[in-house]
């Protein structure tokens, strides 16, 4: 699996609509789903336990997507062998009046992972540059009028990398990922949600609403990866029309993250190894007079 060929480039330009939302050539789901993913699984779940102990870095996994693109599916598939206790996942729903009293990054900040653990965000601040920009919502935030201007969202971009250039700096690796599903794959999931009984409870009416505004999500989503994807926090395409062939690629991603950071066990100076010498001693001595 190479997963440089969904890496946006800094700089690069994006053109969704050219970028596939379907599986890869010559990709076999059987081999992936009995051998390939769990090998993964298993391999994130050894680098886990390494970072846990070691306790230097943290990751961050942020996940974009429009509405049924398999986000919550992604989580529960790939995060599924880890070890819960250095696992965390937020999920950012429409801001509360306290949030929205603080800065956009304020909820974002207190929800980071701690040195150690491995964090995942189902949406993100960069709802601040397409759910706020295609609905127009920063009118109705409490940001000064006069810093409300054309180039807020340049500005904000900006701020996403300065602030994601600091999480790096400070110990915390950000990887992005958006799941690119087709509007028709979209279309027939909606569709499930209401003619599967045990599939109703996914299903909101604000989502088939929000197809109306496609265009000027892919509009906002295009312009948000080419402005922040960046060497440090780089953003992936992710094909989701094919919902094994997704979490395939984003447990690959999210692996190789683990391998950069190269997590290794805390090795115990003199003093502490010749404590746990004793201990030994007295732990085989007490055994032996039983």
């Amino acid at each position: 699996m190479n997963t440089e060929q969904y890496r946006i480039k800094t700089g690069q330009k994006v053109s969704l609509q050219e970028m596939p939302t379907g599986k890869e050539e010559g990709i076999d789901k059987k081999e992936v789903v009995d051998k390939l993913m769990p090998a993964n699984l298993q391999a994130m779940a050894g680098l886990q336990e390494k970072l846990y102990a070691e306790n230097r870095y943290a990751l961050l996994v942020v996940l974009q997507a429009m509405d049924a693109a398999g986000k919550d599916g992604a989580i529960k598939h790939v995060m599924s062998g880890l070890n819960p206790q250095g696992v965390q996942v937020v999920s950012f729903k429409q801001p509360s009046s306290e949030e929205l009293d603080h800065d956009y990054l304020w909820r974002i900040g207190r929800a980071l992972p701690r040195r150690g653990e491995i964090g995942i965000f189902n949406r993100s601040h960069y709802e601040e540059v397409i759910v706020t920009r295609v609905h127009n919502l920063v009118e109705n935030q409490q940001i000064p009028q006069e810093l409300i201007g054309r180039d807020i969202w340049q500005d904000r971009y900006r701020q996403m990398n300065d602030f994601e250039q600091y999480l790096t700096e400070n110990g915390t690796r950000v990887v992005k990922i958006y799941l690119h599903v087709s509007r028709e794959e979209q279309r027939q999931r909606l569709l499930d949600r209401i003619n599967e009984p045990d599939k109703n409870w996914k299903f909101s009416s604000g989502d088939v609403k929000e197809r109306k505004y496609w265009a000027q999500y892919m509009n906002a989503y295009e312009e948000m990866m080419e402005h922040t994807s960046t060497q440090h926090a780089p953003w992936y395409c992710v094909p989701a029309d094919n919902k094994w062939y997704a979490r395939y690629v984003v447990s690959q991603i999210v692996l190789e993250q683990l391998q950069v950071i190269n997590p290794r066990y805390p090795e115990l100076a003199e003093a502490e190894r010749a404590v746990l010498a004793e201990c030994r001693l007295l732990l085989e001595s007490d055994g032996a007079g039983e």
